[in-house]
Protein backbone atom coordinates (compact mmCIF):
# COMPACT_ATOMS: atom_id res chain seq x y z
CA UNK A 1 0.00 0.00 0.00
CA UNK A 2 2.50 2.45 1.00
CA UNK A 3 4.75 1.57 -2.35
CA UNK A 4 1.30 2.49 -3.87
CA UNK A 5 1.28 5.74 -2.23
CA UNK A 6 4.65 6.84 -3.24
CA UNK A 7 4.37 5.91 -7.28
CA UNK A 8 0.85 7.86 -6.87
CA UNK A 9 2.98 10.92 -5.40
CA UNK A 10 5.51 10.94 -8.32
CA UNK A 11 2.75 10.20 -10.91
CA UNK A 12 1.25 13.32 -9.47
CA UNK A 13 4.64 15.31 -9.84
CA UNK A 14 5.69 14.38 -13.07
CA UNK A 15 1.85 15.59 -14.26
CA UNK A 16 2.44 18.64 -12.44
CA UNK A 17 6.04 18.86 -13.41
CA UNK A 18 4.68 18.76 -17.76
CA UNK A 19 1.92 20.83 -16.65
CA UNK A 20 3.94 23.40 -15.78
CA UNK A 21 6.63 23.17 -18.60
CA UNK A 22 3.72 23.74 -20.55
CA UNK A 23 2.72 27.21 -19.15
CA UNK A 24 6.11 28.21 -19.31
CA UNK A 25 7.76 28.76 -22.71
CA UNK A 26 11.62 27.15 -22.49
CA UNK A 27 12.39 27.28 -26.55
CA UNK A 28 13.31 30.79 -27.95
CA UNK A 29 10.49 30.82 -30.48
CA UNK A 30 7.79 30.67 -27.38
CA UNK A 31 9.98 32.90 -25.28
CA UNK A 32 9.85 35.26 -28.02
CA UNK A 33 5.94 34.89 -29.14
CA UNK A 34 5.00 35.26 -24.90
CA UNK A 35 7.34 38.73 -24.78
CA UNK A 36 5.40 40.43 -28.13
CA UNK A 37 1.79 39.57 -26.44
CA UNK A 38 2.68 40.68 -23.27
CA UNK A 39 5.29 43.89 -24.24
CA UNK A 40 4.03 44.98 -27.75
CA UNK A 41 0.96 43.37 -29.12
CA UNK A 42 -1.35 43.68 -26.07
CA UNK A 43 -0.28 47.20 -24.89
CA UNK A 44 -1.13 48.31 -28.82
CA UNK A 45 -4.33 46.88 -28.70
CA UNK A 46 -5.42 48.65 -25.05
CA UNK A 47 -3.80 51.78 -26.72
CA UNK A 48 -6.26 51.63 -29.41
CA UNK A 49 -9.44 50.90 -26.93
CA UNK A 50 -8.41 54.06 -25.56
CA UNK A 51 -8.01 56.00 -28.33
CA UNK A 52 -11.48 55.22 -29.12
CA UNK A 53 -12.62 55.46 -25.80
CA UNK A 54 -11.55 58.96 -26.43
CA UNK A 55 -13.04 59.48 -29.61
CA UNK A 56 -16.55 58.67 -28.34
CA UNK A 57 -16.14 61.01 -25.27
CA UNK A 58 -15.16 63.80 -28.08
CA UNK A 59 -18.17 62.80 -30.24
CA UNK A 60 -20.48 63.54 -27.80
CA UNK A 61 -18.79 66.58 -26.22
CA UNK A 62 -18.30 68.37 -29.63
CA UNK A 63 -21.97 67.99 -30.66
CA UNK A 64 -23.14 69.12 -27.26
CA UNK A 65 -21.32 72.15 -27.53
CA UNK A 66 -18.75 72.01 -25.20
CA UNK A 67 -15.12 70.73 -26.99
CA UNK A 68 -14.03 72.63 -29.92
CA UNK A 69 -13.74 71.57 -33.54
CA UNK A 70 -9.85 71.63 -33.56
CA UNK A 71 -9.94 69.17 -30.37
CA UNK A 72 -12.70 66.77 -32.06
CA UNK A 73 -10.10 66.48 -34.55
CA UNK A 74 -7.46 66.04 -32.77
CA UNK A 75 -9.08 63.09 -30.83
CA UNK A 76 -9.96 61.97 -33.95
CA UNK A 77 -6.08 61.81 -35.60
CA UNK A 78 -5.18 60.25 -32.11
CA UNK A 79 -7.87 57.40 -32.74
CA UNK A 80 -6.45 57.31 -36.15
CA UNK A 81 -2.68 56.73 -35.34
CA UNK A 82 -3.95 54.23 -32.84
CA UNK A 83 -5.40 52.05 -35.70
CA UNK A 84 -2.62 52.41 -37.84
CA UNK A 85 -0.01 51.00 -35.67
CA UNK A 86 -2.24 48.14 -35.17
CA UNK A 87 -1.48 46.68 -39.04
CA UNK A 88 1.11 45.02 -38.15
CA UNK A 89 -0.63 43.13 -35.20
CA UNK A 90 -4.01 42.55 -37.02
CA UNK A 91 -3.97 38.72 -35.46
CA UNK A 92 -7.20 37.30 -34.34
CA UNK A 93 -10.52 38.99 -33.66
CA UNK A 94 -9.65 41.94 -36.02
CA UNK A 95 -9.01 39.20 -38.90
CA UNK A 96 -12.90 37.69 -38.65
CA UNK A 97 -16.38 39.14 -38.74
CA UNK A 98 -15.43 41.96 -41.11
CA UNK A 99 -14.60 44.22 -38.19
CA UNK A 100 -11.30 45.55 -40.21
CA UNK A 101 -13.77 47.42 -42.84
CA UNK A 102 -16.15 48.59 -40.34
CA UNK A 103 -12.94 50.62 -38.73
CA UNK A 104 -11.29 51.73 -41.83
CA UNK A 105 -12.83 52.04 -45.46
CA UNK A 106 -9.23 52.28 -47.83
CA UNK A 107 -9.45 52.36 -50.73
CA UNK A 108 -12.36 54.23 -51.74
CA UNK A 109 -11.88 54.57 -55.30
CA UNK A 110 -15.23 56.02 -56.26
CA UNK A 111 -15.99 57.89 -53.33
CA UNK A 112 -18.39 55.94 -51.75
CA UNK A 113 -17.49 57.34 -48.04
CA UNK A 114 -18.96 60.82 -48.57
CA UNK A 115 -21.71 59.36 -51.16
CA UNK A 116 -23.22 57.20 -48.55
CA UNK A 117 -22.45 59.43 -45.62
CA UNK A 118 -24.82 61.92 -47.33
CA UNK A 119 -27.08 59.52 -48.26
CA UNK A 120 -27.51 58.25 -44.90
CA UNK A 121 -27.98 61.38 -42.82
CA UNK A 122 -30.72 62.55 -45.37
CA UNK A 123 -32.35 58.88 -44.85
CA UNK A 124 -31.75 58.53 -41.29
CA UNK A 125 -31.42 62.40 -39.53
CA UNK A 126 -32.10 61.36 -36.18
CA UNK A 127 -29.31 58.50 -36.89
CA UNK A 128 -28.93 56.31 -33.98
CA UNK A 129 -26.18 53.68 -32.84
CA UNK A 130 -28.64 50.67 -33.66
CA UNK A 131 -29.17 52.60 -37.72
CA UNK A 132 -25.94 52.52 -37.64
CA UNK A 133 -24.86 48.82 -36.85
CA UNK A 134 -27.02 48.23 -39.54
CA UNK A 135 -25.51 50.01 -42.39
CA UNK A 136 -22.51 49.55 -44.50
CA UNK A 137 -19.49 48.91 -43.04
CA UNK A 138 -18.15 52.03 -45.87
CA UNK A 139 -20.00 54.58 -42.94
CA UNK A 140 -19.33 52.99 -39.83
CA UNK A 141 -15.43 53.78 -39.25
CA UNK A 142 -12.71 56.06 -39.16
CA UNK A 143 -13.26 57.07 -42.91
CA UNK A 144 -16.91 58.40 -42.60
CA UNK A 145 -15.65 59.85 -39.23
CA UNK A 146 -12.50 61.84 -41.45
CA UNK A 147 -15.24 62.88 -44.07
CA UNK A 148 -17.81 64.69 -41.55
CA UNK A 149 -15.01 66.51 -39.70
CA UNK A 150 -12.42 67.07 -42.71
CA UNK A 151 -13.62 67.39 -45.36
CA UNK A 152 -13.15 70.64 -47.38
CA UNK A 153 -16.84 70.75 -48.34
CA UNK A 154 -18.55 70.12 -44.93
CA UNK A 155 -18.70 73.52 -42.00
CA UNK A 156 -19.26 71.89 -38.85
CA UNK A 157 -18.80 75.80 -37.80
CA UNK A 158 -22.36 76.28 -39.12
CA UNK A 159 -24.85 75.38 -36.76
CA UNK A 160 -27.21 73.38 -39.03
CA UNK A 161 -24.14 71.30 -40.80
CA UNK A 162 -23.01 70.53 -37.23
CA UNK A 163 -26.89 69.41 -36.04
CA UNK A 164 -27.21 67.43 -39.81
CA UNK A 165 -23.91 64.98 -38.82
CA UNK A 166 -23.21 65.13 -35.02
CA UNK A 167 -25.81 61.84 -34.78
CA UNK A 168 -23.40 60.35 -37.00
CA UNK A 169 -20.38 61.60 -34.50
CA UNK A 170 -21.73 60.23 -31.87
CA UNK A 171 -22.71 56.65 -33.34
CA UNK A 172 -19.32 56.08 -34.63
CA UNK A 173 -17.98 56.72 -32.02
CA UNK A 174 -20.02 54.48 -30.12
CA UNK A 175 -19.38 51.83 -32.58
CA UNK A 176 -15.83 52.07 -32.60
CA UNK A 177 -15.39 52.25 -28.76
CA UNK A 178 -17.81 49.18 -28.26
CA UNK A 179 -15.74 47.30 -31.21
CA UNK A 180 -12.55 47.70 -29.85
CA UNK A 181 -13.47 46.58 -26.36
CA UNK A 182 -14.77 43.76 -27.47
CA UNK A 183 -11.82 43.08 -29.41
CA UNK A 184 -9.63 43.31 -26.17
CA UNK A 185 -11.78 41.19 -24.56
CA UNK A 186 -10.92 38.41 -26.35
CA UNK A 187 -7.75 38.97 -27.22
CA UNK A 188 -7.20 38.49 -22.82
CA UNK A 189 -10.15 35.81 -22.69
CA UNK A 190 -8.83 32.85 -21.04
CA UNK A 191 -9.01 30.98 -24.07
CA UNK A 192 -7.92 34.20 -26.17
CA UNK A 193 -5.41 35.17 -29.04
CA UNK A 194 -3.34 36.30 -25.76
CA UNK A 195 -2.81 32.89 -24.14
CA UNK A 196 -2.36 31.35 -27.69
CA UNK A 197 0.78 33.18 -28.13
CA UNK A 198 2.11 32.42 -24.58
CA UNK A 199 1.46 28.47 -23.88
CA UNK A 200 1.47 25.44 -26.33
CA UNK A 201 0.36 23.58 -27.43
CA UNK A 202 -3.03 25.03 -28.51
CA UNK A 203 -6.18 25.13 -30.40
CA UNK A 204 -4.19 27.80 -32.72
CA UNK A 205 -1.04 26.92 -32.50
CA UNK A 206 0.89 23.75 -32.24
CA UNK A 207 4.36 24.92 -31.00
CA UNK A 208 6.07 28.57 -30.57
CA UNK A 209 7.65 28.59 -34.16
CA UNK A 210 3.94 28.83 -35.32
CA UNK A 211 3.16 31.42 -33.44
CA UNK A 212 6.28 33.44 -34.73
CA UNK A 213 5.37 32.44 -38.07
CA UNK A 214 1.71 33.99 -37.70
CA UNK A 215 3.37 36.90 -35.86
CA UNK A 216 6.37 37.60 -38.86
CA UNK A 217 3.63 36.65 -41.79
CA UNK A 218 1.37 39.73 -40.29
CA UNK A 219 4.35 42.06 -39.71
CA UNK A 220 5.39 41.69 -43.09
CA UNK A 221 1.70 42.01 -44.74
CA UNK A 222 1.76 45.90 -42.53
CA UNK A 223 4.79 46.50 -43.64
CA UNK A 224 3.65 45.32 -47.65
CA UNK A 225 0.60 47.42 -47.14
CA UNK A 226 2.79 50.47 -46.61
CA UNK A 227 4.54 50.28 -49.96
CA UNK A 228 0.27 50.17 -51.08
CA UNK A 229 -0.69 53.15 -48.86
CA UNK A 230 2.57 55.35 -50.47
CA UNK A 231 2.21 53.86 -53.88
CA UNK A 232 -1.22 54.23 -54.91
CA UNK A 233 -1.27 58.16 -54.30
CA UNK A 234 1.76 58.20 -56.44
CA UNK A 235 0.69 56.77 -59.10
CA UNK A 236 3.02 53.35 -58.88
CA UNK A 237 0.21 51.42 -60.35
CA UNK A 238 -1.40 53.91 -62.62
CA UNK A 239 1.49 54.79 -65.26
CA UNK A 240 3.18 57.54 -62.42
CA UNK A 241 0.24 59.56 -62.28
CA UNK A 242 -0.02 61.24 -58.95
CA UNK A 243 -3.59 60.58 -57.43
CA UNK A 244 -3.41 62.26 -54.22
CA UNK A 245 -7.06 61.25 -53.86
CA UNK A 246 -7.04 57.58 -53.22
CA UNK A 247 -4.17 58.77 -50.16
CA UNK A 248 -5.65 56.71 -46.78
CA UNK A 249 -6.18 59.95 -45.24
CA UNK A 250 -6.16 62.47 -47.48
CA UNK A 251 -9.02 65.18 -46.12
CA UNK A 252 -7.15 64.80 -42.77
CA UNK A 253 -3.47 65.35 -44.51
CA UNK A 254 -2.15 62.70 -42.23
CA UNK A 255 -1.39 59.91 -44.60
CA UNK A 256 2.23 60.34 -43.53
CA UNK A 257 1.24 60.01 -39.89
CA UNK A 258 -0.72 57.08 -39.88
CA UNK A 259 2.36 55.06 -41.87
CA UNK A 260 4.86 56.20 -39.42
CA UNK A 261 2.76 54.75 -36.64
CA UNK A 262 2.15 51.37 -39.14
CA UNK A 263 6.36 51.36 -39.28
CA UNK A 264 7.10 52.04 -35.16
CA UNK A 265 4.59 48.99 -34.56
CA UNK A 266 6.60 46.92 -37.10
CA UNK A 267 9.99 47.81 -35.86
CA UNK A 268 8.77 47.14 -32.16
CA UNK A 269 7.64 43.85 -33.95
CA UNK A 270 11.19 43.28 -35.01
CA UNK A 271 13.04 44.62 -31.69
CA UNK A 272 10.97 43.69 -28.90
CA UNK A 273 9.57 45.85 -25.54
CA UNK A 274 12.93 45.18 -23.91
CA UNK A 275 15.64 43.92 -26.85
CA UNK A 276 12.73 40.67 -26.80
CA UNK A 277 11.61 40.67 -30.71
CA UNK A 278 12.00 38.73 -33.23
CA UNK A 279 15.21 39.90 -33.94
CA UNK A 280 16.53 38.00 -30.43
CA UNK A 281 15.84 34.72 -32.67
CA UNK A 282 19.05 35.19 -34.55
CA UNK A 283 22.44 33.94 -33.32
CA UNK A 284 25.47 35.34 -33.34
CA UNK A 285 26.27 33.77 -36.92
CA UNK A 286 23.09 36.03 -38.15
CA UNK A 287 24.52 39.05 -36.70
CA UNK A 288 24.95 40.76 -40.41
CA UNK A 289 21.66 40.01 -41.19
CA UNK A 290 19.81 41.81 -37.84
CA UNK A 291 22.44 44.74 -38.51
CA UNK A 292 20.90 45.45 -42.07
CA UNK A 293 17.33 44.95 -41.12
CA UNK A 294 18.00 47.54 -38.18
CA UNK A 295 19.74 49.95 -40.73
CA UNK A 296 17.06 49.33 -43.21
CA UNK A 297 14.88 51.21 -40.69
CA UNK A 298 16.73 53.65 -39.82
CA UNK A 299 17.09 54.62 -43.26
CA UNK A 300 12.90 54.36 -43.62
CA UNK A 301 12.32 56.37 -40.84
CA UNK A 302 14.83 59.16 -41.22
CA UNK A 303 13.79 59.32 -44.95
CA UNK A 304 9.80 59.53 -43.34
CA UNK A 305 11.26 62.22 -40.49
CA UNK A 306 12.36 64.05 -43.74
CA UNK A 307 9.26 64.69 -44.96
CA UNK A 308 8.03 68.15 -43.76
CA UNK A 309 4.98 68.61 -45.90
CA UNK A 310 1.81 66.86 -46.10
CA UNK A 311 1.72 64.28 -49.13
CA UNK A 312 -0.74 66.50 -51.17
CA UNK A 313 2.07 68.78 -50.97
CA UNK A 314 4.78 66.29 -52.01
CA UNK A 315 3.22 64.97 -54.68
CA UNK A 316 2.51 68.80 -56.43
CA UNK A 317 6.20 68.68 -57.77
CA UNK A 318 9.26 67.00 -58.88
CA UNK A 319 11.41 67.48 -55.73
CA UNK A 320 8.74 65.92 -53.57
CA UNK A 321 7.97 63.08 -55.89
CA UNK A 322 11.54 62.45 -55.80
CA UNK A 323 11.37 62.68 -52.10
CA UNK A 324 8.65 59.69 -51.72
CA UNK A 325 9.88 57.44 -54.65
CA UNK A 326 13.18 56.92 -51.99
CA UNK A 327 11.05 56.32 -49.34
CA UNK A 328 9.30 53.67 -51.15
CA UNK A 329 12.32 52.21 -52.16
CA UNK A 330 13.14 52.04 -49.05
CA UNK A 331 9.90 50.71 -47.50
CA UNK A 332 10.28 47.87 -50.31
CA UNK A 333 13.98 47.04 -48.96
CA UNK A 334 12.91 46.80 -45.49
CA UNK A 335 9.90 44.95 -46.49
CA UNK A 336 12.16 42.31 -48.82
CA UNK A 337 14.40 41.86 -45.89
CA UNK A 338 11.51 40.41 -43.69
CA UNK A 339 9.83 38.44 -46.44
CA UNK A 340 12.94 36.73 -48.23
CA UNK A 341 16.29 36.83 -45.90
CA UNK A 342 14.59 36.99 -42.35
CA UNK A 343 11.51 34.55 -43.24
CA UNK A 344 14.33 32.31 -44.80
CA UNK A 345 16.88 32.51 -41.87
CA UNK A 346 14.11 31.90 -39.04
CA UNK A 347 12.38 28.87 -41.22
CA UNK A 348 9.25 30.32 -42.03
CA UNK A 349 7.44 29.97 -45.11
CA UNK A 350 5.27 32.36 -45.73
CA UNK A 351 2.72 32.33 -48.26
CA UNK A 352 0.52 34.65 -49.28
CA UNK A 353 -0.53 37.68 -47.36
CA UNK A 354 -3.65 39.95 -47.49
CA UNK A 355 -2.74 42.07 -50.12
CA UNK A 356 -2.16 39.76 -53.10
CA UNK A 357 -4.14 40.15 -55.78
CA UNK A 358 -4.87 43.79 -55.05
Amino acid sequence: MLRTHRLTAIFAAVLSGLALSACAPSDPQSKTSAALADGVLVPAYSAWVEADRQLAVSAKAFCAGSQDLPTARQAFLTAQSAWAGLQPLLIGPLTEGNRAWQIQFWPDKKNLVARQVETLVKSKPQLTPADLDKSSVVVQGLTAYEYVLFDPALDLNDASQKSRYCPLLVAIGDHQQTLSTNVLSQWQSQDGIGAQLKSFPNARYAEGTEAIADVLRTQVTGIDSLKKKLGTPMGRQSKSLPQPYQAEAWRSNSSLNNIDATLASAERIWQGATQDGIRALLSPEQADLGKRIDAAYADTRQRLAALQQPLSVLLADEAGRNQLNALYDSLDKLHRLHSGELAKTLGIQLGFNANDGD
